[in-house]
């Protein structure tokens, strides 16, 4: 024996001895040693049996290390597949530490092992792969753990492995053994439980199978030859995981291929024709959702598989007799999963509807027909065949609600064939039932029979949604044969019958409120006969929710679309027909219009002001607009000026403090729209003046005041009266800010107008100014006028306070005499002798010259003020001097009593 062998002999046994991991490794790896297979094996085994317990968290690395090397030899030496299978059995226990920081201080090396693990699947032995698969199942199980000694390396928290599994390339390295897997089926079906319990658990490991094109890898193996029908089982739950917890666009752009839809195809038409356990049922449901998702993003890709013709005919079965042979051979049991079934595939029309090149599959499979059949309303209990297998009551009220919806998408691309159908017909006689009480009681117990528990309201609701959906699209043949079936009075009828209704008003009943109101505009635009034939009773259903007001627009249960579709059914149904103006003018509806203008928010302003201008070409409006007033006595004209305030002052408008124009460059342009101008100019669109005309109200308010006049207006104040100044030249304001645009864009251009245009263009920018100064002139005399009446306000009543007060001087002093002759008798006796002295001169004047004299008269002044204040006059009454001495003698007689 050569000396330099036996040297590695005795180190052989010296690892024997003390199992250093470290001359382990030296043992597996030395060149000089790596052919000593039974040492190997003896070593290992021996240190493996030492390890039973687990393995320590600071010998992973060098753990790792081992077992790369042996599942490098073990292709070629199956003796270490041996040593591998019982390592990997140990990796199934919990790690073990010595030191609580050992499970921070060796997270890497833990990932490293777990990563190590993982790449054991190359091995191609199978029972290696198996026991791999295995230890990295049981790291998932439910049971606890053993009771660990007290002293001694304790096991590691339970969730360690699996928190540093999802840092690891683990699931990325599994997910890539899939395709190596092929001849081995028993260990491929573990693994996909295995994968199906890491996709399921951590959404990091979703992603790690996602960025290897996991998805894409599954959908295409799934369809390999299986006798127990587990792999298409566990692949469609993967793929479930990946959708629910991965990125699902990424899911989406993974499956979108030509290859994929086809390999969906098989396996759904596998799914659905083996239905004999609940599992195939389930795995069928499981992949239309699948489907439903590829429809969403590669819907064209599924009609060139032939799939998309496939699930159309699946879709009107049993409703309709299919033509497909595939078809005939499904069997409906009529279970909760069959219901599934068929509500998946009503909801694949609508995401197919959106390619256009289904439309042609709808016609051909007459889906239209299916979906009408469906949604008829139920029969009742004595008409059903006796023995004969069909959805339950509550199956079919779900189906038919879902029928309708879907209905509401469909039927507007294939309206040809909802009209040779008799869509019309169905969906009259469908709202005629509901409106009928005979006793049935809806279950609500699916999504689209939300509110409709105990009455017929989802229903209603979802018939009212079909025709609003038809109807929208103007087609004069159908809107006519709605018409002339008496839809108008039928939803007429219905809207009052619900709004008189007792019980409180939820939000599935004012979105049929606003529904039916949206199919009566539709039928009524553009037809004066059926404005006509909207008649007395429809004036009085606009008036009514009209005059319900805006205190419920912020409500949330869709009182804002209820009174924009009062606005545009009173626009499109009354508006434009004299005899319906007539009679809303008659009920008080431009009053009722005034006090929704006064009361509702801003975003309703733009819409009532546009149907009181159409209502201003009736010349009976005008009267109406102008005897109206709020319950603060302002009027229409103070109204809309007020409205048109606030709108300057929400565009930023420059004004000065009695509201008139303070810039007469910019006399109704704010300095923000003047960059927005400027910035639009740049681009290729429209005027930004003109657009700005069509966003706010200002130009209706300019347009009802041409209506109804600027002058004699009642009620305005003096800054309304300002305010009235600018309404008044609103359109020369326009016009001069489209010459300004217009000169802004040669500028930017670099464009030198010709000299005519040159002048044309300073002669527009003068005329402009001189509106503006002429307008501002019109506001200072407005301003003066109202500070002169102010002033002579004050003069007047700083008069009649002065008269009040010298009357009360006089009143006091008369006073005073009275109570000095009252009180003092010397007074009183002087006065008496004066008295009797003047009465004696009297009588001794001769008689001549008492006939040539007038009456003696003694003027009492008396103020006299005006009922509103503003006048103060002194009224003179003249006293005869018989009637003076009359009253002498009354004062004497008085005093002789004395």
């Amino acid at each position: 024996m050569d000396s330099c062998e036996v040297v590695h002999i005795r180190k052989a046994e010296v690892c024997t001895r003390n199992l250093d991991l470290g001359k382990v490794i030296c043992l597996l790896e030395d060149p000089l040693t790596s052919h000593m297979q039974e040492r190997h094996t003896f070593v290992l085994k021996k240190l493996l049996k030492r390890r039973k317990q687990g393995f320590l968290l600071r010998e992973l690395a060098s753990i790792s290390r081992i077992l790369k090397v042996c599942g490098e030899k073990a292709d070629e030496q199956p003796e270490y597949c041996d040593i591998l299978c019982e390592a990997l059995q140990i990796c199934r226990l919990p790690f073990l530490k010595e030191k609580m920081s050992d499970e921070l201080n060796y997270a890497e090396d833990v990932k490293q092992f777990l990563s190590r693990v993982g790449y054991l699947m190359r091995v191609s032995d199978g029972e290696v792969r198996r026991q791999a698969v295995e230890s990295v199942k049981s790291y998932y199980s439910c049971s606890a753990p053993g009771k660990a000694p007290l002293d001694g390396p304790q096991p590691t928290s339970p969730g360690y492995r699996l928190q540093l599994l999802e840092r690891s390339d683990l699931a990325e390295t599994l997910f890539l053994s899939v395709a190596a897997l092929e001849q081995q089926p028993a260990i491929k079906l573990l693994l996909l439980q295995t994968l199906q319990m890491l996709s399921s658990t951590s959404d990091m490991n979703c992603a790690l199978m996602l960025s290897v094109r996991g998805a894409e890898s599954v959908c295409l193996h799934m369809n390999e030859p299986d006798p127990t029908g587990l792999i298409l089982f566990h692949s469609s739950e993967i793929l479930w995981n990946l959708l629910e917890r991965g990125d699902k666009s990424e899911v989406a752009a993974q499956l979108g291929s030509l290859e994929c839809a086809i390999s969906l195809k098989e396996a759904f038409t596998h799914a659905a024709l083996n239905t004999s356990r609940h599992v195939d049922l389930q795995v069928r449901n499981d992949l239309l959702v699948l489907t439903t998702l590829f429809a969403e993003n590669s819907c064209a890709l599924l009609i060139e598989s032939l799939f998309a013709k496939q699930l159309v005919a699946l879709c009107t079965f049993p409703e309709l007799k299919s033509g497909n042979p595939w078809a005939g051979k499904l069997k409906m049991t009529y279970n909760m999963e069959d219901l599934q079934m068929k509500k998946l595939l009503l909801n694949l029309l609508v995401v197919m509807s959106r390619d256009p090149a289904t439309i042609q599959i709808f016609r051909e499979e007459q889906v239209i027909l299916a979906l009408l059949t469906l949604a008829e309303p139920p029969a009742s209990p004595s008409a059903a065949k006796p023995g004969s297998r069909d959805w339950s009551s509550v199956q079919l009220e779900e189906l038919q609600l879902q029928a309708l919806a879907v209905l509401a998408t469909v039927a507007p691309l294939v309206l040809d064939h909802y009209m040779s159908c008799y869509g019309n017909v169905a969906l009259l006689h469908l709202l005629d039932w509901c409106a009928r009480q005979d006793g049935f009681s809806g279950q609500g117990h699916s999504f689209h029979a939300t509110g409709g528990r105990g009455s017929k309201k989802a229903h209603m609701r979802y018939s009212v949604r079909l025709m609003r959906s038809v109807t929208s699209l103007a087609h004069k043949t159908l809107n006519q044969d709605l018409c002339d079936q008496g839809t108008i009075h039928l939803l007429l009828e219905l809207l009052m019958q619900m709004e008189w209704s007792p019980g409180e008003e939820d939000a599935v009943t004012v979105e049929m409120k606003s529904d039916m109101q949206i199919v009566l505009a539709a039928l009524c635009e553009g037809d004066m006969h059926r404005k006509e034939l909207f008649g007395s009773e429809g004036v009085e259903m606009t008036v009514h929710f009209l005059r319900r007001g805006a205190s419920m627009f912020y409500s949330g249960l869709g009182h804002n679309k209820l009174l924009l579709s009062t606005l545009v059914c009173l626009r499109t149904c009354i508006v434009g027909c004299y005899t319906a103006e007539d009679r809303f003018l008659a009920r008080d509806g431009v009053l009722v219009l005034l006090d929704l203008l006064s009361s509702s928010p801003k975003c309703v302003h733009g819409v009532v002001l546009a149907t009181l201008l159409e209502l201003c070409d009736n010349q009976n409006t005008i009267p109406h607009i102008l005897s109206w007033s709020d319950g603060g006595g302002r009027t229409a004209p103070s109204l809309l000026l007020r409205v048109w305030q606030r709108e300057e002052e929400e565009l930023g408008v420059i004004r000065n403090q009695h509201g008139g124009i303070a810039d007469p460059e910019q006399p109704v342009l704010a300095p923000r729209k003047l960059e927005d101008a400027e910035l639009m100019s740049t681009l290729d669109t429209h005027s930004a003046a003109v657009l700005e005309m069509r966003e706010n109200p200002l130009s209706k308010i300019y347009l009802i005041f041409c209506r109804i006049g600027f002058r004699d207006l009642p009620g305005l104040s003096v800054k309304d009266r300002v305010t009235l100044s600018i309404v008044k030249r609103y359109l020369d304001f326009k016009v001069s800010e489209v010459w300004d645009e217009i000169s802004r864009e040669l500028s930017l251009e670099g464009v030198r107008p010709v000299t005519p245009d040159q002048e044309t263009l300073r002669a527009a920018r003068q005329m402009s100014r001189r509106a503006a100064e002429a307008a501002a002139a019109e506001q200072e005399r407005v301003s003066r006028q109202h500070d002169d009446e102010a002033d002579e306000e004050e003069a007047l009543m700083y008069r009649e306070m002065k008269s009040h007060w010298k009357q009360r001087q006089l009143t006091a002093k008369s006073w005073s005499n009275f109570v000095s002759r009252t009180s003092n008798y010397d007074i009183l006796k002087e006065i008496k002798e004066k008295r009797e002295k003047h009465m004696e001169s009297i009588r001794t004047e001769p008689a001549n010259q008492d006939a040539g004299r007038r009456p003696q008269e003694v003027l009492i002044g008396r103020l006299k003020v005006d009922a509103d204040g503003a006048n103060l006059t002194v009224a003179q009454t003249p006293v005869t001097a018989a009637a003076h001495q009359e009253g002498e003698r009354g004062v004497t007689a008085t005093l002789r009593s004395l």
